[in-house]
């Protein structure tokens, strides 16, 4: 895994090679998996990496990569947008919290 992607796609190929291939939803307390119809919760998680990507036409284009862990063993990749308008949990919003 590098430190910094130029392109979303290059980071997604990287992770999925590194073990990160379950694809994540954020929801309300945690993320979901609809492959494996399965939840976790903020408190089951680690964000190991998070790689930010900004668009250069418009703001709209901005998003953030996080390459997550669960304590089940999973390894997988959330997209999320800046600023979504889906309500998180508190814990949640903890554990995305970027330094």
């Amino acid at each position: 895994m590098k430190k910094a992607y130029d392109t979303l796609s290059e980071a997604v190929g990287d992770l999925q090679k590194a073990g990160y291939t379950v694809n994540f939803d954020l929801v309300e307390n945690g993320v979901h998996s609809k492959d494996l119809q399965q939840d976790w919760k903020a408190g089951e998680l680690t964000v190991d990496k998070f790689y930010r990507f900004e668009g250069m036409s418009s703001t709209g284009d901005n998003t953030i990569l996080y390459a997550i862990s669960c304590e089940s063993g999973e390894k997988g990749l959330l997209v999320d947008a800046y600023g979504a308008d889906e309500y998180i949990s508190p814990e949640m919003i903890k554990k995305l919290k970027m330094p």
